[in-house]
């Protein structure tokens, strides 16, 4: 008979230390590492003096960079991997730095998740509700370079070449729908969002080139009426921000500004049917209850629900980004 399993609190401590992980991450964001490493400093000494640091430390945290698998190493030589060689060398395209430390304001707060939890004063968009235009721009400043992926992502995913007018709820700095205009060239679009984003939505736009074809719109969504005679309603990574009563009269507002024979695509992070998981989306709708929100996190069959119930026909799931991201599409009968 074997025996029972011996249980141990490694598991536990793992997750309870897994902020040494981000700091590592971020440190290594924020003094270069990974840049100077593709710049050919690539031994312990070089990295330490590329980027101003005595070798102790540049051992210490390299060490922990290469467990993470963050690096790999032969010999004495280091090397970044892929995904860190392609999204955390400065000048690359697809840099991403400012997202990876964009959260590093939040660790006090998550610190104080357990105060948060006994709040009962939140609002419907939590601190959202005082966002300002240089809030709008330091987020966008973090968040536009992984949305012009995520823009680029959805427009291999979907076919839009016989569209013609997209409304972008809640659209932020434009990166969907300016990447869908560059993409099908009879597309225009409205990115709508509240006052101060749309100040900086108006600027991506511009320095992207298509002002004449994506507008930036001000408005709640929520509350507001909609754009009309629109063929393709699109709302992209903002869903844990909703409570479910919001985002069905979201969806609801949205088939009703569509003509007949648009489509409908929410992309946002959701749970799997039983809301066992995924982690990811499980945790933004945690991060509501730290940012006084009402939003939760929803499950792909609750997205169905509201796609059903606003009278959606062909509702399905695909995934977005696994793990993170899903793409519930939903057509107006014609």
């Amino acid at each position: 008979m074997a025996s029972p399993e011996r249980l141990d609190t490694t598991r536990l401590q793992a997750m309870a230390l897994a902020y040494q992980q981000s700091a590592a991450l971020m440190a290594a964001v924020e003094l270069d590492v990974f840049t100077a490493i593709s710049g050919g400093a690539t031994t312990i000494p070089a990295i330490a003096a590329a980027i101003g640091i005595t070798p102790r430390h540049a051992e210490r945290l390299v060490t922990a960079l290469t467990a993470m698998t963050l690096l790999s190493k032969t010999g004495e030589k280091y090397a970044n991997a892929p995904d860190v060689e392609r999204f955390l060398v400065k000048g690359s395209p697809r840099y991403a730095g400012p997202w990876i430390t964009f959260t590093k304001p939040r660790w006090e707060r998550w610190g104080r998740l357990s105060e948060a939890l006994k709040r009962t004063d939140e609002k419907v968009l939590g601190d959202y509700e005082n966002f300002t235009v240089a809030d709008a721009r330091r987020y966008h400043a973090a968040t536009n370079s992984i949305g012009m992926g995520a823009g680029r992502r959805f427009c291999r995913q979907v076919d839009l070449s016989d569209r013609r007018r997209l409304l972008d709820l809640g659209g932020g700095s434009g990166a969907y729908s300016i990447v869908a205009a560059q993409t099908w060239p009879q597309l225009e679009a409205i990115v709508l969002d509240l006052p101060p984003v749309v100040v900086v939505a108006r600027e991506y736009i511009a320095q992207h080139g298509m002002a004449g074809r994506v507008t930036a719109v001000a408005g709640d969504f929520t509350k507001d009426e909609l754009p009309r005679d629109v063929d393709v309603v699109l709302m992209a990574s903002n869903l844990p921000q909703y409570s479910p009563e919001l985002i069905q009269r979201v969806v609801d507002k949205a088939f009703a500004a569509l003509v007949p024979g648009g489509e409908m695509h929410l992309v946002g992070e959701m749970l799997n049917d039983d809301r066992s998981g995924p982690l990811n989306p499980a945790l933004w709708g945690l991060n509501e209850a730290v940012f006084g929100s009402t939003g939760v996190a929803h499950s792909e069959a609750g997205v169905r629900g509201y796609f059903a119930r606003a009278g959606f026909v062909g509702v399905t799931v695909n995934e977005f980004v696994s793990g993170v991201l899903s793409r519930v599409t939903g057509r107006k009968p014609a």
